[in-house]
């Protein structure tokens, strides 16, 4: 067991682990900087490319959509390996993201992105798969937690650069042009992340013999009654979670009569604090269990989702600040499952799977929205009643999923039937 600080930031690890924590956290932070970059520059993407308002919702829509495609490509680090595929992912997002940035109009910049996302979300599960087979049993969902606040900080640094988008050359062009850095990443990753030992032991022999389609396949073939644990608690999570996310700016300047210098500066400061969730996360479920934590956290995300859009008072500033705090760290406990639950061969297409459960969640939760608000006539009431999807993810986590915290993946893996 790891001695340590109770929410110590930093537990003790190996080289090996440290070089490949910081190479997994690194290809993340660069990955939500693109993100976070379309919400931040949407303005003046719109004008510089002559969108209409009217197309501004479908276009977005689009755009989410594509980490779907992700589905067809993290798979491939179950028959080809880890290494090779983050670094292949890691290239087209980059890619994709500068021709982003030369887009002539609506539609090459919307394909652009949509093939960026496909490639980020397929990043984001394999560097996940990477940390979580190399990382002690131990400090498992501690290193995921951190790993998840350092990437969700490429947010501040879209932030930052946005505040000088008047000033950097070509505007919102200049500021895409930015995410071509991780590009001079790819020579010296090449020499210095390793491939999983895991995925060398339990896999590499039989790459030649397994064609890029099967780990999907087999994924489902294995265990169908894990795989629904997994990707239904993802989808109702994210059909709670995402109006409440997307509109809420609207919902301060609307309800609050906030300004956006006030709505940027809460954003900022109080986002902060928020997303410590994922390592407060994931240091509470390695010495008190993920299932306990995880079910607490999925229920007090959705309760202060209601207080903040219920509230006419100041509080909802404290409010917005513990439902972040509280999302983060539910989302880190649902990865770190998606990492635990399933075989070496198996859990690359594990993680793609709770990605499109998530993105198909997130867009049903905002067509909901939509249809609630026809019946309301209130954006605010819908998005408290979509609460009750929300509500279901902690029933599914505390009555159905095994406890992983401090087991090896193998024993995780083989804990509950596989039918």
């Amino acid at each position: 067991m790891v001695r340590g600080s109770f929410l110590g930031l930093f537990p003790p690890l190996t080289r090996r682990e440290w070089r490949v924590f910081g190479i997994a956290a690194t290809a993340g932070f660069f990955d939500n900087y693109d993100v976070a970059l379309l919400s931040l520059a949407l303005r003046q993407i719109q004008r510089g490319l002559e969108i209409a308002d009217a197309n501004l919702g479908a276009i977005l829509s689009v755009v989410r959509l594509g980490h779907l495609l992700s589905l067809a490509i993290a798979p491939m680090a179950d028959a080809v390996g880890r290494r090779r595929l983050l670094l292949y992912t890691i290239f087209g997002y980059t890619l994709f993201t500068g021709l982003s940035a030369v887009a002539p109009g609506p539609k090459s910049f919307v394909a652009a992105q949509f093939m960026a996302r496909a490639f980020t979300g397929a990043e984001g599960v394999v560097a996940l798969v990477i940390l979580a087979e190399e990382v002690r049993a131990g400090v498992r969902g501690w290193m995921i937690g951190l790993l998840g606040a350092l990437v969700a900080s490429g947010y501040g640094l879209a932030a930052i650069a946005f505040a000088f988008i008047h000033s950097i050359p070509y505007g919102w062009r200049g500021l895409y042009t930015l995410s071509l850095l991780p590009l001079l990443l790819i020579a010296p990753l090449r020499r210095l992340l390793p491939e999983s030992r895991r995925f060398e032991r339990d896999h590499l022999k039989e790459v030649r013999r397994i064609r890029l389609i099967e780990p999907v396949a087999d994924l489902f073939r294995y265990s169908r009654r894990r795989l629904a644990m997994l990707v239904g608690t993802g989808f109702l999570y994210s059909v709670s979670n995402n109006p409440g996310s997307y509109l809420f700016a609207k919902y301060l300047q609307e309800a609050h009569r906030w300004t956006p210098g006030q709505v940027s500066s809460m954003v900022f400061f109080g986002g902060a604090v928020g997303i410590i969730g994922n390592i407060f996360a994931g240091r509470l479920s390695d010495r008190f269990g993920r299932r306990t934590m995880g079910a607490l956290f999925t229920l007090l995300g959705p309760l202060f989702t209601i207080w903040m859009y219920a509230t006419g008072t100041n509080s909802v500033i404290p409010a917005w600040v513990l439902r972040l705090f509280f999302d983060s760290a539910a989302v880190t406990i649902i990865n770190a499952y998606a990492t635990e639950l399933f075989p070496t061969s198996y859990r690359a297409s594990a993680g793609s799977a709770l990605t499109v459960a998530s993105t198909l969640g997130g867009a049903s939760g905002l067509m909901l929205e939509a249809i609630l608000y026809g019946i309301l006539a209130s954006h605010w009431s819908s998005i408290c009643w979509l609460t009750a999807f929300g509500m279901m993810a902690p029933i599914i986590i505390y009555g159905f999923f095994p406890e992983t915290a401090g087991r090896e993946l193998e024993a995780t893996s083989q804990s509950i039937p596989t039918t």
